[in-house]
């Protein structure tokens, strides 16, 4: 007697529900997806208990009659699909024909569908399977599932569910998933006779996914990216600004073509789009939508369909990150616009050429501030500037007299600031604060608030980073070498990354076993110790993450260099050197974010600081 058989048909549905029905949410995802394969224009979802009680989905769809209803009942009856063709350009939500079937094997469920056209509609019965009743009945067009006494029959798979909050938080998630992915369909979900989500068709998608993620601020709209090589792709969605404040469990909800999927490379493109403006530790939030044509998307290769594979993932990479980028800055030129006036082009004072002629290192900093630029100057104590000195500046603007916020009356700081002509920013400056924030007021009465060592980091770094995509870091020689001892660990580094240490403004050789020499450094960094520096970054590329890219690598260690050659907290600021930061601040492309995701500025409308003090 053979000892291979084939395995009832009752059977063979319960085993393909253990790969199709995980949780009472794999239900009312697999009832969704049919709603919406049906051109439903409002779904209702009823939940009892945790979901296995009764789960209840009703439509306006096109419904199906009594022929339909009992061939949906049968593995692998679809009308998504018939040839190989179908199957390899997928363009429906279901296709498989094994979700019905497979839940029936393990409820009690009840279909009642009418079809447009049709006076009467059927009712269907299942008991674990098993068809029991089928008649006519009277009902609206479209079809409700009712499942009842969910794996009633399977006590094991019952008793591995969560807790009832837990399963009933998964089925909010499909809901809400699936009513981003479809806005113009009216969705409303109950639990216990309790309406808990009602998303009208009239809402719009920002609404929408505000109301999802708890959020009362401007997104970013994702749109299309330009890519050669995803000519009839394109991606739209809606993120969330770095700095929102929102739950630490809102994260970024994925769909490709409509479908609600998980997506591992869709949110690394996101999150490199985003890079060096998110702190560590957080994560992108928002809404991707990724459309492509059906036959670059294989949707078959996860039983749930929530795992898709891509023909290129690698262009849709790439195109992801281009739409993110854009993204942000459109983020900063809004801001811009709302902060800071129009800055003048013509007051754009041209940056000096860093200097190749050896230069001193200066222990103590010179008492005469001067403007930012490219090549940054260090930043000074506080102390008069000198008319010989203020002779030298290229500027036609008087030179404001110096402040100490933290010492003079307010009526005399502002005296000392001559705001009203502010050049290039149009705010008004208050004051600095604890040596480490700068208070400004904008025209229309806000106040702003600016990390002095953030802001200048952000700057640098960008100006670090357009340096070394040209091809070379501006460098300034040491009038007296460093030499520096290594380990062998830092010496094999040097040897791997020779060209890109060069290219960042290093200049170092062998001075004989694991000593080195370093006659010039990044002009940027003209103030720091260069052992001290060289030694920081050859620790970076020693300690890069394997999974990192090399921009990624890269950018940590610019990050790195901008952070020790910006201006630091307990820095005192003359008025010229904090008009220099905010013009270059209204100026830059990126502004509202240091490297390591540390938000710059704060900003407080005048109603705001009315509501602190109860005046309105």
């Amino acid at each position: 007697m053979s000892k291979i058989r084939i395995l009832p048909e009752q059977l063979a549905n319960r085993i393909a529900a253990g790969e199709v029905v995980e949780r009472p949410a794999s239900v009312v995802k697999e009832l969704l997806e049919n709603s919406l394969d049906a051109g439903a224009s409002r779904i209702e979802i009823e939940i009892e208990g945790n979901g296995t009680r009764l789960i209840r989905v009703i439509d306006n769809g096109e419904g199906m009659d009594e022929d339909d209803m009992l061939l949906c009942l049968e593995r692998h009856g679809t009308s998504k699909i018939a040839t190989d063709q179908d199957l390899a350009a997928i363009s429906s939500l279901g296709f498989r024909g094994e979700a019905i079937p497979s839940i029936g094997s393990v409820s009690r469920m009840t279909i009642t569908s009418r079809p447009q056209g049709s006076s009467l509609g059927t009712r269907v019965a299942l008991d674990y399977g098993k068809v029991i009743n089928v008649h006519e009945i009277g009902c609206s067009r479209g079809t409700i599932f009712e499942i009842h006494n969910l794996f009633g029959n399977t006590p094991a798979r019952r008793k591995f569910l969560r807790t009832t909050r837990t399963e009933l938080a998964h089925i909010e998630e499909v809901v809400k998933s699936y009513a981003v992915a479809a806005p113009a369909i009216t969705f409303i979900m109950r639990v216990d006779e309790r309406e808990v989500l009602h998303f009208e068709s009239s809402q719009s998608l920002p609404d929408r996914l505000a109301a999802i993620l708890h959020y009362q601020g401007q997104f970013m709209e994702v749109g299309k990216a330009d890519n050669k090589d995803c000519h009839a792709a394109y991606v739209h969605g809606y993120l969330l600004p770095p700095d929102a404040i929102v739950a630490s469990s809102a994260g970024i909800r994925l769909l490709v073509n409509g479908r609600a999927v998980r997506d591992r490379m869709i949110v690394h493109g996101v999150a490199e789009g985003l890079r060096n403006f998110l702190m560590k530790g957080r994560n992108p939030a928002g809404l991707i939508h990724l459309r492509l044509p059906p036959e670059d998307v294989d949707v078959n290769v996860h039983p749930t369909k929530q795992e898709i594979r891509l023909r290129d993932s690698q262009a849709i990479h790439q195109m992801i990150c281009q739409a993110v980028e854009q993204a942000m800055q459109e983020h900063q030129k809004k801001l811009q616009s709302t902060i800071f006036r129009a800055a003048p082009l013509q007051e754009h004072r041209p940056q000096p050429e860093p200097t190749s002629q050896p230069v001193p290192r200066q222990d103590k900093l010179p008492t005469t501030p001067l403007p930012f630029s490219s090549v940054p100057k260090p930043f000074y104590p506080e102390s008069p500037v000198s008319p010989a000195a203020a002779s030298t500046l290229q500027t036609t603007e008087p030179i404001p007299a110096p402040f100490s916020p933290t010492t003079q009356p307010l009526s005399t700081t502002q005296q000392a600031l001559p705001a009203a002509k502010a050049p290039g920013h149009g705010l008004k400056i208050i004051g600095q604060y604890n040596n480490l924030y700068i208070f400004c007021q904008s025209e229309n009465g806000d106040l702003l608030v600016v990390d002095q060592h953030a802001a200048h980091e952000r700057l640098l770094f960008e100006d670090l980073k357009r340096q070394f995509m040209q091809g070379h870091i501006a460098s300034q020689t040491l009038l007296f070498p460093a030499t520096v001892e290594l380990s062998i660990a830092e010496t094999e580094c040097v040897e791997q990354h020779g060209d890109e240490i060069k290219q960042m403004g290093f200049t170092v050789r062998e001075f004989g076993g694991n000593s080195f020499i370093i006659s010039a450094v990044p002009a940027m960094a003209g103030q720091c110790n260069p052992g001290e520096l060289f030694v920081d970054i050859l620790a970076r590329f020693g300690n890069a993450d394997e999974k990192k890219g090399k921009g990624s690598i890269l950018d940590d260690i610019l990050a790195s260099m901008a952070c020790k050659a910006a201006v630091k907290a307990g820095d005192t600021l003359h008025a010229l050197e904090i008009n220099a930061l905010l013009t270059r601040m209204a100026r830059a492309d990126l502004f509202s974010h240091c490297p390591h995701g540390r938000p710059v500025l704060k900003h407080f409308t005048a109603t705001e600081v009315k509501k602190w003090f109860h005046r309105t």
